[in-house]
């Protein structure tokens, strides 16, 4: 049987990519914007890395550029005002709004923002 184990995440900037995570609340050293692949262990376990271009393409110089959104990824809040705090530190740095927050039909508080690269980050907690 296998077991997810990791997200990745290829970017065109690294450092520009892990300061937009941080906002996100994930404490990643200051000293990974440099590196070509970083993790993020979450206390369950389950890994969130990134990947520079530079290095994908160093084993698969095949590889196509993302065409749409293949990505979605979700950041669960503890409550319906964190979604709402996360979103305006997130937009308030400057990044991009896709969906402000909204009370979603299926009873969470919801919002998309944008990382770096152009996918789509989903925030919600539970109404």
């Amino acid at each position: 049987m296998t077991t997810p184990d990791l997200v990745s995440i290829i970017v065109q900037d690294m450092a520009a990519a892990l300061r937009f995570y941080r906002l996100l609340g994930l404490e990643i050293p200051a000293a990974s914007d440099n590196e070509a692949h970083v993790e993020f262990v979450t206390p369950g376990g389950f890994r969130l890395a990134w990947d520079t271009l530079e290095l994908i393409k160093s084993f698969n110089d095949d590889w196509p550029k993302p065409v749409g959104h293949r990505l979605g990824l979700a950041f669960k809040c503890e409550s319906a005002a964190e979604v709402d705090a996360v979103y305006a530190r997130i937009t308030a740095a400057g990044y991009q709004s896709h969906k402000e927050p909204w009370d979603a039909f299926w009873g969470q508080r919801y919002a998309v923002v944008v990382d770096p690269d152009g996918n789509l980050i989903d925030l919600f907690a539970s109404l």
